[in-house]
């Protein structure tokens, strides 16, 4: 029996809040940033993330799963709900193949943390491949007047 294969996309958005202090992005912790806003930690690397599998394995999506009517997701870390995501998948008879996720905004610079980034997702979704990039929108809208990040993923699952 050959192996099936699932691809699904995720998005993830969040604002800045104006208060500097410690920004949550990509499984790390990135001090003397502006903090994003959110019922969990704002991750948006790993929300995107979470979305993506969660197509991919046809389980919901972000809000369907964590939901901010639900108090126990107040302030949970990115690696806590991709965790979360991957014993669902697992559960569902699913194997996370890879993820590919893409930040998009101004700030934090990810080149100098982009593999520990890397390896800090991966180790969230026991071990899996995930690959990691960033860009920006050359000034252009929201994401460019650095008012919050962006991301997106892509994820192929298999059974």
């Amino acid at each position: 029996m050959s192996a099936t294969f699932r691809v699904g996309q995720g998005v993830d958005v969040h604002a800045f809040s104006g208060r500097k202090g410690t920004l949550h992005l990509a499984c790390l912790d990135w001090p003397e940033e502006l903090e994003l806003e959110g019922h969990s930690d704002g991750d948006v690397a790993a929300h995107a993330a979470c979305d993506a599998l969660l197509a991919a394995a046809n389980l919901g999506d972000l809000g369907s799963v964590f939901g901010t009517d639900d108090p126990r997701w107040a302030g949970a870390a990115g690696a806590t709900l991709l965790g979360e995501v991957l014993s669902r998948l697992t559960e569902a008879g699913w194997a996370v193949e890879n993820v590919s996720i893409q930040v998009v905004g101004n700030r934090p610079r990810l080149a100098a943390r982009k593999d520990e980034a890397a390896a800090a997702l991966s180790a969230a979704l026991g071990g899996a491949d995930v690959s990691l990039g960033a860009t920006t929108t050359d000034h252009l809208g929201f994401l460019g007047r650095t008012e919050g990040l962006a991301a997106l993923a892509t994820a192929l699952v298999s059974r």
